[in-house]
């Protein structure tokens, strides 16, 4: 199975092969900041499984919680959010699922993990049967 994304303008698509290893919703401030939003959906996939199919991303790096850093890959002409390579999971890719193609972004209604729920926005309510983490880890 492979499934592809790409940036809001179509200049950066990638694809992944194989079932994401988890489906996860970041609530942490830096996800916050990074997306306008409350959170991130994000499935995480093998770095091996992930590839860049068109056009180069930029990326901003920033030093997460564990001292660690966070590259953000991003599309420098419309600013989609596309993926995250974190320093602390240095073989799995973190698939931002709102750039998911054909209904993908919905993670097939499950998820796996939220993380940073001391972050939560208090309006929102904590999934049905996924595992809620304070922080990361």
């Amino acid at each position: 199975m492979t499934t592809t994304g790409s940036c809001m303008c179509g200049n950066i698509r990638y694809q992944f092969t194989g079932e994401p290893a988890v489906t996860a919703l970041c609530h942490c401030v830096d996800c916050q900041k990074w997306t306008g939003s409350a959170f991130t959906s994000n499935a995480v996939v093998p770095r091996t499984a992930f590839e860049v199919t068109q056009g180069t991303p930029s990326s901003y790096d920033v030093v997460g919680a564990s001292g660690k850093i966070n590259k953000h890959f991003f599309c420098s002409n419309c600013g989609s959010s596309l993926y995250t390579e974190l320093e602390v999971m240095p073989d799995m890719t973190c698939v931002k699922a709102g750039g998911l193609d054909g209904g993908a972004a919905n993670l097939s209604n499950k998820i796996g993990i939220e993380f940073y729920v001391k972050d939560r926005s208090q309006y929102l309510k904590p999934c049905d049967g996924a595992k809620q983490e304070p922080q990361f880890g």
